[in-house]
């Protein structure tokens, strides 16, 4: 195997250079496209520009920018000079993205737009070592004039891959001599996720942590060079990142498009993809999209259209029986499972194969026609939305894993996923569930997932002590979610022991600033976020009695007992108020952070229930005192 991602690329272009590498739209929404040799010209050309303007090995390159055709390049071209880059999507906050360009010295930062460069200017106070800004598209004379007058020179990236082609004409091979220089151990890329005091973490990861897992892939889908991916996820995100990856590797190619309903459909019939990648988020959507449009065809046809995937759920549920695909976390007994699956399973064959080739041959098409699998990861993929699909022909696999691990762990094997499980651990990846206690635990049993594997990051961006915290001296990382494992050596997460909350869309939260935050609210007492793989943020909480018996008697609101008093529409609007008031954009929140729905307690949580003897939350427990209230939050 190649030593570094860009020489791995090297290798793919010389070998397919005529296959399409990007598919991207342009400014009319028409796909244009490039081929591999075309790419690796161009990142090339970049890194010889790069190099002109003095960026060098082991240099942190900011890249502030969202889904887009120069985004790999910019990587690739960062990469082959062996630098870093220190990325983000366009929504980051300018108190984030100040902390992490100042943390991590960049010298040199790639911004999308306008609208990027002016946030980056923004902090140019917080930035005191940033001198160059590399902009994809063109910014204004006054945006322009505006960064000279602090010290950073504004250029585009198209100039600079001008440059650097001027300078590969007078000194040819000059990019290609410092790509050869690379090792698998250099930092590749310097990934910030969020802390639970609201100070990120930088995740280390080098060359050898992406490029161990790509050789596995095969096993796990049938992957053909030529082969489309369609994605819309966060490139700057660890999960869409590896899979691109991967498509470098098998020679395939990717199309960008949006997470939005109307636009992806249309970019499945335009470019007939065989694969996606994408988070629980959309293929709900997805989902639910199709049952909007046969409801629309009439009453009659969506009543029958509900029978019928019941009917191909039922067939689904026995074919896996008899065909050992259902989770087998308590020894279940295949050759019995069989027996009792077998006859079913033959009886509902006939009438499945003609809905097949009638009816959701009609919904594959939608997906123009040469679909093979979708891939979920990045939150847990609800149970029904798995059904649905698997029921209707349209495959979905289940993938795990975390930033810290670049990411993938486990993923669902292509021609034997079974459904409740997100699959096997990848080859040269060892896994242990421990307990309390420090005891390895057998199949069925729940406890903390610790792993080991040439994945793993180097560590946190000079944060050594966070670093040991989590990582020992023989390399086992402590992933901080609870699972178990099946007898089939496939993994189930159960919940988490750290607070991060992962919603359906993929983004990763933290609670407990935005808790803090709610309590400096005169109103709120305590609070405790929830929303893990739902859509929407949510939240208990516990007024503080003495002001909202306040607020009631200035505002002439009947009081007949407390409980009641927090059911009335004064009270939660002054609530709702609060909420907004304190957590917005603004005061540096995301809009995926807003609290979208609350409930009110009226007693406060107790130390030994909802409290420790520190007075620390303890969250596993209040999800199971108000598990009825928190389901109805997201009903």
């Amino acid at each position: 195997m190649e030593k570094t991602l860009p020489l791995m690329m090297r290798d793919r272009a010389k070998n397919t250079p005529d296959i399409i590498i990007q598919y991207y739209k342009n400014k009319e929404g028409i796909y244009n496209s490039i081929t591999y040799r075309q790419f690796y010209e161009e990142v090339c050309f970049l890194a010889a520009g790069l190099l002109e303007l003095g960026v060098k090995r082991g240099d942190r390159v900011g890249l502030i920018s969202d889904n887009c055709q120069k985004w790999m390049v910019a990587d690739f071209g960062v990469l082959s000079i062996g630098a870093a880059d220190v990325p983000r999507g366009g929504d980051i906050t300018a108190l984030e993205l100040s902390y992490i360009l100042s943390f991590t010295g960049c010298e040199t930062a790639f911004a999308e737009n306008q609208k990027q460069v002016s946030k980056i200017l923004s902090c140019k106070a917080q930035l005191p070592v940033l001198k160059t800004l590399i902009s994809f598209d063109p910014v204004d004379s006054e945006t322009e004039a505006a960064a000279l007058s602090v010290g950073i020179n504004v250029l585009y990236f198209a100039s600079v891959v001008a440059m650097g082609q001027k300078n590969e004409n007078l000194n040819p091979g000059k990019a290609e001599a410092e790509m050869d220089k690379g090792d698998g151990e250099d930092i590749a890329t310097i990934i910030f996720t969020s802390g639970t005091t609201g100070e990120p973490k930088g995740v280390m990861l080098c060359h050898r942590n992406f490029l161990c897992q790509l050789p596995a892939f095969i096993k796990f889908f049938e992957i053909k060079p030529g082969d489309i991916w369609i994605s819309m996820l966060p490139v700057w995100h660890v999960y869409e990142r590896l899979i691109e990856y991967v498509i470098f590797y098998y020679s395939t190619g990717i199309a960008y498009s949006k997470a939005i309903a109307s636009v992806l459909m249309n970019d499945f019939q335009t470019i007939r993809p065989q694969w996606m990648v994408t988070v629980p988020r959309v293929w709900e959507a997805i989902m639910d999209g199709i049952n909007r449009n046969i409801k629309s065809k009439g009453a009659f046809r969506k009543k029958m259209f509900d029978l019928i995937t019941s009917y191909s759920m039922m067939y689904t549920y026995f074919k896996d029986l008899t065909f050992g695909l259902l989770p087998n976390f308590h020894g279940r007994i295949r050759a019995l499972d069989s027996v009792l699956g077998f006859f079913p399973w033959l009886l509902l064959l006939p009438l499945e194969g003609i809905l097949r080739a009638v009816v959701f041959k009609r919904i594959k098409k939608e997906f123009g026609g040469r679909f093979k699998a979708g891939i979920s990861g990045g939150g847990s993929l609800p149970a029904k939305v798995d059904l649905f699909f698997n029921s209707i022909g349209i495959r979905l696999q289940e993938g795990y894993g975390l930033t810290e691990t670049a990411p993938l762990l486990t993923v669902r094997q292509y021609k034997r996923s079974r459904r409740g499980t997100i699959g096997q651990l990848m080859p040269n990846t060892e896994a242990r569930i421990i307990d309390g206690k420090g005891r390895t635990l057998p199949p069925g049993r729940n406890g903390i997932i610790f792993v080991r594997g040439n994945q793993v990051m180097k560590g946190y961006y000079q944060k050594p002590e966070v670093t040991a915290s989590v990582l020992n001296e023989d390399g086992w990382f402590n992933t901080g979610d609870i699972g178990t494992f099946t007898y089939d050596n496939e993994l189930r997460i159960t919940g988490r022991a750290k607070d991060t909350i992962v919603l359906r869309g993929g983004e990763n939260i933290e609670p407990v600033p935005i808790e803090c935050k709610l309590r400096e609210s005169p109103y709120i007492q305590q609070c405790m976020v929830v929303g893990q793989d739902q859509r929407y943020l949510a939240a208990i909480i516990i007024p503080l009695q003495q002001a909202i018996m306040d607020f009631a008697e200035e505002n002439s609101i009947p009081v007949v007992d407390y409980e009641l008093l927090l059911q009335q529409p004064e009270i939660n609007e002054i609530i709702v108020s609060e909420i907004s008031e304190r957590v917005n954009p603004k005061t540096g929140f995301k809009p995926y952070e807003r609290i979208y729905k609350f409930v009110l307690l009226p007693k406060s949580f107790e130390v030994g229930k909802e409290l420790s003897s520190k007075g620390e939350l303890l969250r596993h427990n209040v999800m199971a005192l108000y598990a009825k209230e928190i389901y109805r939050l997201f009903r």
